[in-house]
């Protein structure tokens, strides 16, 4: 049942040893502060903050509805570079052989409509894809009780045919000293050889590392992905796919690192869904950030934070 133990245990040993080598001054600190009870909306200069406890979500409706950060306290977990399809978190249809590269500029760049703001939720909408005829719905709010960001991503298809899409969250975050885990079936990693990835008790966990090119690896995850560095965790979890759900070529659970030490990008996939004119799907993500403290304590503090998050009543 707690299949997190083992992998904390060895990434506990990883971090001291790696922890020698660094100064003290690059050690996360300050983490304890005053709890803030709000969950509220608050926006300034078309920047949109929302407010769950000491966790803050900023969105950017007007550049491509992103997810230009996400803070606990004073800690930023997102990339925040300046290069283009370099920071944040953004959303794509999926499979990315029906656009290729560039980004399809009315989901990614573009401005997103302001539909419905509320105390406590935001809802905005990009303008249709002239290419695609799809256009993005993203609905952002909070759960109460368990303390999640839930941003509820939603396509429609905007066209005069039927015409079948997936949902694609990508999320940005630096390549620091970290570790990415998440539960995999089997050794459904591929391709094999671009990353070292550690299987225990079906937990895929990889340290991050550096290379000098670009390097993606696809997995049938579990429903769940989760990034580890600075003694903060960030845990997202979505719809578990069944075999064959996913679009053609893609997968549940993608990494891509990036070349040298710059960012990484965590995805997660939904189903493809077969839309007919004026149908529309939804996908929600759960998203949980808070401090779990590194060192020896590690193993402990990991399980008892990530534990609940990914497997609930079952813990």
């Amino acid at each position: 049942m707690k299949k997190l133990l083992t992998i904390a245990l060895l990434v506990s040993a990883v971090l001291t040893a790696s922890a020698n080598g660094r100064s003290s001054k690059n050690c996360r600190t300050g983490l304890d502060g005053q709890v803030v009870n709000d969950k509220s909306i608050t926006n300034d200069d078309e920047m949109f903050m929302l407010h769950n406890g000491n966790a803050t979500m900023t969105i950017a409706p007007a550049k491509g509805g992103k997810i230009l950060s996400l803070k606990y306290l004073d800690h930023e977990m997102l990339s925040q570079s300046r290069w283009p399809e370099s920071f944040g978190s953004t959303f794509w249809t999926s499979p990315q052989k029906e656009w290729n590269w560039p980004p399809v500029p009315e989901f990614d760049k573009m401005p997103y409509q302001v539909e419905s703001r509320e105390d406590a939720r935001l809802v905005i909408r990009s303008q249709v894809s002239e290419r695609l005829g799809f256009s993005i719905g993203k609905d952002f709010s909070f759960d109460a009780a368990d303390g999640a960001f839930v941003v509820t991503y939603s396509i429609k298809n905007e066209s005069s045919e039927a015409r079948s899409v997936a949902p694609w969250e990508i999320t940005r975050v630096p390549n620091g000293d970290g570790i990415i885990f998440f539960e995999a079936v089997g050794d459904s990693v591929w391709p094999a050889g671009l990353m070292t990835f550690h299987n225990t008790s079906g937990v895929m966990w990889y340290l991050t590392d550096e290379a000098m090119q670009n390097r993606k690896v696809n997995a049938d995850g579990r429903g769940w992905l989760g990034y580890f560095a600075d003694n903060m965790v960030l845990v997202k979890k979505f719809q578990d796919l069944k075999t064959g759900e996913a679009a053609p070529g893609e997968a549940e659970v993608q990494v891509y690192v990036n070349r040298g030490k710059t960012y990484i990008e965590l995805e997660s996939q939904g189903a493809y869904t077969l839309l007919q004119p004026g149908e529309q799907l939804t996908w929600a993500v759960r998203w949980y950030v808070l401090p779990v403290e590194g060192g020896y304590q590690l193993q402990e503090n990991l399980e008892q934070a990530v534990g609940p998050i990914v497997f609930g009543k079952d813990w």
